[in-house]
């Protein structure tokens, strides 16, 4: 190393005046920081990154299986990292999903607005028919008693009391929240010990704090009638984490399936890069309906069957068995993650939105 040599800025190793890069970390020696290098440093990381998007986009489409095995045979620079692929389309299609979560969350909440209405509406004719039924009551009570003076008959009678029973609304035309609002809408508007609240609302004095926390939270709900929407908003934004953990379990439910084909790694090559697919399908989905809403409902339910026969196709590349045995074990995956995982999975995800929104 010459005496002219200098020190990189970035990494601080001595280079040669002649290097136009570090050897070391790569970065330019001579470089002014301008406004001009700072959004080509951008734009060019952007779209390095995008042109190997669109060398992974044809074949994540058409191919499948394709890249897992290209990436398990060691094919991992020409093509975007199984992870990154997924990540770049799934923040896509939870960008687009919320203008459509945006309308369901509005739409749910104009519901229990309405319910609310409708429940005011029918006690309030309630009300109403009770106080007419006493002044029926007392009018026919009133004709008993001057009958003889008026010369009516006992058959008039007998069909004015008829005419005049009325039977009261049935409790199931209110919409309820299981407990006695009216005691505790008293306690509200009194300001009241919000224990007393949820005593009135059914907690025992030996509830734990989960059930407490319960409580507490229905009793937001009840104040809040658009308590709903913010549930159901709080579920949405549990989605996107929560694909990080049922991701892994689908690639062990393929684990078990296919146990001497790879290790564990394996598999989750797999899934990232069936879940990227399904993904992109679902977004291009969206993005259409968003635009034009010219798709017909039969039209998205056969793609969206159609990504069973790209599940089947790519486990047929990928694992390299037969045809019926794929098809079984595809069948299996899919049933044992629609029917066991995702339930249970959100139904963990609806009590935490509930319990923490």
């Amino acid at each position: 190393m010459s005496k002219e040599s200098i020190d990189c800025k970035n990494c601080e190793s001595l280079l040669e005046p002649t290097f136009e890069f570090c050897p070391n970390c790569g970065q330019k020696t001579k470089e002014e920081l301008t406004v001009g290098v700072l959004f080509y440093n951008t734009i060019s990381n952007y779209f390095a990154v995008d042109a190997r998007f669109f060398k992974s986009f044809i074949p994540l489409m058409v191919r499948p299986g394709y890249l897992a095995n290209k990436f398990i045979q060691g094919k991992r620079l020409l093509y975007l990292h199984p992870a990154q692929l997924y990540l770049f389309i799934s923040i896509v299609f939870f960008f687009l999903y919320s203008f459509k979560q945006k309308e369901q969350i509005n739409a749910i909440s104009a519901g229990v607005n309405v319910d609310e209405k409708v429940r005011e509406a029918t006690n309030s004719i309630a009300s109403e028919i009770e106080k007419d039924s006493v002044a029926k009551a007392v009018f026919l009570e009133q004709m008993k008693k001057n009958q003889t003076a008026l010369g009516i008959k006992d058959e008039d009678i007998k069909a004015l009391d008829s005419i005049v029973k009325t039977k009261k609304p049935k409790d199931n035309l209110r919409f309820t929240f299981g407990f006695d609002e009216k005691k505790v809408d008293s306690l509200l508007a009194i300001k009241a010990p919000k224990e007393d609240i949820y005593k009135a609302m059914g907690m025992d004095e030996s509830d734990g704090t989960l059930t407490r926390r319960f409580y507490a939270q229905m009793l937001k709900i009840y104040k809040n009638k658009g308590g709903i929407g913010n549930i159901i908003r709080a579920f949405y934004d549990t989605v996107p984490i929560s694909m990080f953990f049922l991701l892994p379990i689908f690639a062990f439910i393929l684990k078990l399936l296919f146990f001497r084909r790879g290790r564990f790694a394996h598999h989750l090559v797999f899934t990232f890069y069936f879940f990227a697919y399904l993904f992109t399908v679902f977004s291009i989905l969206l993005l259409v309906n968003l635009l034009w809403d010219i798709i017909p409902g039969w039209v998205d339910f056969l793609i969206v069957l159609s990504t069973f026969l790209y599940l089947f196709l790519a486990i047929k590349r990928f694992y390299g068995q037969g045809w019926f045995v794929s098809l079984f074990k595809s069948w299996v995956a899919t049933v044992t993650f629609m029917v066991l995982v995702l339930p249970i999975a959100g139904g963990l995800m609806l009590v935490f939105a509930f319990m923490f929104y």
